[in-house]
């Protein structure tokens, strides 16, 4: 186990802590909510920066972070959704957020059994970072302001936007990679 490893497992082992102090009542559990959500964030780029900077980049590191990525956000997802923080129109996002993630957990193991790597690209690291700022602010208890809802809600949008887009870009990807590997090609 890898430093870089270890990271992400801890950022895995803490999203039922998550979850749990969001379905705690009072301001105080909303706030650590947060600051664990923002720690766990953290992590998320903190471990790919020691794995390269440490030389620890590992095949189970590359097969985890992502699948890390993937259950932090559906857990908060559901949670948000459960407690009722997410409006009918924010739901709509998550759903189509939700869907592209299972798409392309399934396509990169289906493509895993073909050996056909699908690497992360910078345009799903931004997607990846849209969907935690924009959860980040959904986890922020009511501040007064005017615009909160509405700038979180166009930020989660944002997210939902770069969501399909990478995700059409996975799917194009795949099916490229696929027809090189196919017979006659």
């Amino acid at each position: 186990m890898t430093i870089p490893n270890i990271l992400t497992f801890a950022r895995i082992a803490l999203i039922p802590v998550l979850v749990l102090l969001l379905f705690l009542d009072g301001a105080a559990a909303r706030w650590w909510a947060l600051g664990l959500f923002i720690a766990m964030s953290l992590t998320d780029f903190l471990d790919g920066w020691l794995a390269r900077k440490l030389n620890q980049q590992s095949a189970l590191g590359a097969l985890i972070d992502p699948i890390a990525d993937k259950v932090l956000v559906v857990a908060l997802v559901v949670a948000l959704v459960g407690t009722g923080d997410m409006s009918r129109w924010d739901i709509a996002a998550a759903i189509l957020i939700l869907s592209r993630e299972m798409l392309v957990s399934g396509l990169r193991e289906f493509l895993a059994h073909r050996n056909l790597p699908l690497p992360v690209t910078r345009l799903a690291k931004w997607k990846t970072t849209a969907q935690l700022v924009a959860l980040t602010l959904f986890l922020l208890p009511p501040l007064g302001l005017a615009q909160q809802d509405l700038v979180t809600s166009a930020i989660w949008w944002l997210a939902a936007i770069l969501t399909l887009v990478t995700g059409f870009d996975y799917v194009t990807t795949a099916t490229r990679r696929l027809g090189q590997t196919a017979p006659g090609a």
